[in-house]
């Protein structure tokens, strides 16, 4: 009965905030202003979008406490997901609104991950399995690097990916589903697919984004995920397969920074040359590239279930990436 209660609250709260959101969005005065360039959308739109979502992150773990409900982060696993969430999401505020150069948003995720690391060891991973190798390998000295290495590549590529309404909300939705399938924190996910839903719909009518404080947020919570299922329950994801979930933001990402070093450019200085962008001065359509681009990142992960080895899924991907990549840039000229 107290996990109805929370699930009943947490709809209920985000459903006020759906009847209501003009007026709370004009209170928070915090828009994303189009500037022509990178910005190409007509009016100021809300940015509250990541404040929502850390706002119910915050509801949820205070009603399953208040509900004694124990299908939540344990121990001190679950101050790590606050304090990295509330870190990576004032970060990505603080980018919003200043428009930060990327070393130094860099250096402020840096600073955020050795600082959680610091305090919390237990977020650091000490050995990497592998589905089809069944040697251990050990980082000894070099978790902490690797670690570190994982949250800001993931904290890009997710970011990299938010860049067409619904898009990372679809994508986050689907890693959701996957969480809740494989019993990792059912309760916690349910409640955020509530939140991810109202917003979609915003987003979807173009009325608030998720922002950099958004993205950095969800890419925390991936990560944090990721380490705690695979440190604490049995049926969890291997590193390979992880890889192959998040495969089409990280070979998208790689891409770019490739590109973007060719072209001598700054790695993480944002572009209209994305997957996306590519997909939709192809189509034209919207629509259509959002389901071009959610169905290219989950097939690969369909293909997990069907007990198809990673590095097939991996060649596969990667070459169909590529030959989409080139069609349609070739199309667009």
């Amino acid at each position: 009965m107290s996990v109805f209660f929370l699930i009943l609250f947490i709809f209920l709260f985000n459903l006020i905030f759906f009847l209501k959101f003009n007026s709370i969005s004009n209170f928070l005065v915090l828009f994303d202003k189009p500037d022509g360039k990178l910005k190409r959308h007509s009016k100021p739109i809300s940015l509250i979008g990541g404040l929502v979502i850390i706002t119910n992150i915050y509801l949820i773990i205070f009603l399953s406490r208040l509900f004694d409900i124990d299908s939540i982060f344990e121990g001190h696993f679950l101050y790590t997901v606050i304090i990295l969430s509330t870190l990576f999401y004032l970060v990505g505020l603080i980018d919003d609104l200043k428009n930060l150069s990327p070393n130094i948003k860099l250096l402020l995720l840096i600073f955020s991950i050795s600082i959680v690391i610091y305090f919390f060891p237990e977020i650091k991973l000490d050995l990497i399995k592998i589905s089809f190798f069944e040697k251990v390998y050990y980082f000894h000295e070099y978790s902490y690097l690797f670690v570190i290495l994982s949250f800001l590549l993931l904290a890009n590529a997710i970011n990299m990916f938010d860049g067409i309404n619904l898009q990372l909300i679809l994508f986050s939705s689907l890693i959701f589903m996957l969480f809740i399938l494989k019993g990792f924190i059912p309760i916690f996910f349910i409640s955020l697919l509530i939140c991810l839903t109202f917003l979609g719909i915003l987003n979807y009518q173009n009325k608030v984004f998720l922002g950099d404080s958004g993205a950095f947020l969800i890419s925390s919570l991936l990560g944090c995920t990721f380490i705690y299922q695979y440190k604490n329950l049995e049926n969890f994801f291997f590193g390979d397969e992880v890889f192959v979930i998040l495969i089409i933001p990280a070979i998208d990402m790689l891409r770019l920074f490739i590109e973007r070093s060719i072209n001598k450019k700054h790695p993480f200085k944002g572009d209209l040359n994305h997957l996306h962008h590519i997909i939709y001065n192809f189509t034209k359509n919207k629509n259509l590239t959002i389901i071009i681009t959610i169905g290219s990142c989950v097939i690969p992960t369909l293909f997990l279930f069907l007990d198809i080895e990673t590095y097939y899924i991996f060649t596969t991907t990667i070459i169909l990436y590529l030959i989409l990549i080139t069609y349609m840039r070739k199309k667009n000229k």
